[in-house]
């Protein structure tokens, strides 16, 4: 008997496999799609220079389906976009090199999946682009089998309003209960990432407010071009098919890479032993498969621009946690641009100590990677590895239990994760030192922090014990000298005062 064949579509392998995308259990589903449509949310405003205001509902039944509903005041997407937006696997506009949250283009699909194959219920999608004089509201399905999207109704008003933005509804059978705890981890630690946000979250036994506490954003990234130590044979051969019959090796390398200029570009052809003038189309297989490598051995290349790049600073990033740990100090350090692979990427780190933020036998560890917090998957994420592992945190005067919190951001084209759940990054080594010195950074003025709260204490309980005898002190000192004696007690006090003022020092 002959074996049967046939291609799965990518809507079709995602609908077999849903585990992959995070979705593989009720809990866990709600909590995938809250954290899809609020990424999606943050992109359509912050990107474009918009002050995110973000509202979520979630209402949930007898029956177990939850309702979901995000909107937020973003740029809207073009009537002629939603449809492919929403019912088409691998369709978006993040396929460039450029920091964002998604970067799979399967997330808010997969979530409409989901939906679809647990209530049958499609997604319904309202929007507006700014200036749009029209709100257009859609109702979308995925053909699974053909991964196009499938439109169940579609409806136009006027925009009397002004509204622009993007407001999304799901139903899809999961369990609020269970996933409460992680999604209110999820909006907090958004909150504490994004200061300049305003998140609203409404469900049952839960209402979260967090109001915007600065008006400055991030810096929006640009969209780069490939850094060629990131380049591998097949990237070369998309390029190369692109380019004009009448393009030279040396025009195509400072064209189309991050960072090449002609004199670089020349360096690079003599050592690799590369004509600067051959037509890049007349390159044979061979050729192409050398350029590759050669390309990706070449020490001379600068380092990527990070303009691609959207960081926090270290402004925001403590203004964030302020807000949300209440910590008694903090601290923040954002690291140089680097690169691994050719990706560049910049490590940002916070410390937090003290004050509201509970003592616990190891530091409390918040991840963060590309503004997306990372709630699953700890013990194999690289930040785990350098917090918990790399560090003796008594170097730097903290005995646990201690009320201690670490928050650590990677921004990167190219964020190494450890799978598509978008969960852990891996411990590549550029990254891994990165942080390293970040949290060790931190943690140096943590220590001349808690020095200084030692030195205050030791002068306090010095002071404290003087105070006791300065009666007794001027009273027999006056006895022996006949110096008045409330003199004596004013000059005694001044001492100490004065002693205290100058933090114990003589």
């Amino acid at each position: 008997m002959s074996e049967r064949f046939r291609q799965l579509s990518p809507s079709e392998f995602f609908y077999r496999n849903k585990e992959i995308a995070g979705f593989s259990n009720p809990a866990r589903a709600v909590y995938q799609a809250v954290r899809e449509l609020m990424e999606n949310a943050f992109d359509a405003t912050e990107m474009h220079g918009i002050l995110p205001h973000i509202t979520v509902q979630l209402k949930e039944d007898s029956e177990g389906r939850v309702f979901l509903a995000v909107e937020d005041n973003g740029i809207g997407i073009s009537s002629l976009e939603v449809p492919n937006v929403f019912g088409r696997v691998f369709y978006g506009s993040k396929y460039v090199l450029r920091q964002s949250r998604g970067v799979f283009g399967l997330g808010v699909k997969m979530a409409v999946l989901y939906a679809q194959m647990t209530t049958g219920q499609p997604v319904k999608v309202r929007t507006a682009t700014r200036r749009s004089k029209f709100i257009y509201e859609f109702e979308v399905m995925i053909s699974i089998e053909k991964n196009i999207p499938v439109i169940k109704s579609i409806k136009v008003s006027k925009n009397n309003s002004g509204w622009h933005g993007t407001r999304v509804e799901l139903v899809l059978r999961g369990n609020w209960s269970q996933a409460k705890k992680r999604v209110e981890e999820y909006v907090r630690r958004t909150a504490l990432i994004a200061p300049y946000a305003t998140i609203i979250f409404e469900a049952p036994d839960l209402s979260l407010k967090f109001e915007r506490t600065m008006s400055k954003l991030p810096p929006s990234p640009v969209v780069g071009k490939p850094h060629p130590k990131g380049v591998d044979v097949e990237m070369l051969k998309m390029m190369i098919e692109s380019t004009k019959k009448s393009t030279t090796l040396l025009e195509f390398l400072v064209g189309n890479f991050d960072g090449v200029g002609a004199a670089t570009a020349t360096k690079f052809c003599e050592w690799a032993g590369f004509d600067p003038n051959a037509k890049i189309k007349n390159l044979k297989n061979d050729e192409i498969e050398l350029l590759a490598s050669k390309m990706q051995e070449f020490s001379g290349w600068r380092r990527p621009k990070a303009n691609m790049l959207s960081p926090l600073g270290e402004e925001l990033l403590v203004e964030g946690v302020k807000a949300v740990l209440n910590p008694e100090f903090v601290t923040a350090v954002s690291r140089p641009p680097s690169s691994y692979s050719g990706y560049p990427f910049i490590v940002e780190v916070a410390l937090a100590y003290g004050g509201a933020i509970t003592s616990a036998e190891a530091p409390t560890l918040l991840r963060f990677a590309n503004k997306i917090p990372l709630l699953y998957d700890e013990g194999v994420d690289v930040s785990t590895k350098v917090v918990r592992d790399k560090i003796d945190w008594r170097i730097y005067k903290v005995e646990f239990p201690a009320p201690l919190a670490i928050v650590t951001h990677v921004c990167s084209t190219k964020v190494p994760f450890k799978g598509v759940g978008k969960e852990a990054v891996a411990d590549v080594p550029e990254l891994e030192s990165e942080l390293e010195a970040g949290v060790r950074e931190c943690a140096r003025r943590l220590r001349l922090y808690l020095s200084r709260l030692e030195k205050q204490l030791e002068v306090k309980r010095w002071e404290t014990t003087i105070r006791k005898y300065i009666d007794d002190v001027a009273r027999s000192t006056s006895y022996v000298t006949g110096i008045d004696e409330n003199l004596l007690r004013s000059k005694l006090y001044d001492l100490v005062r004065s002693k205290v003022a100058r933090g114990g020092n003589r």
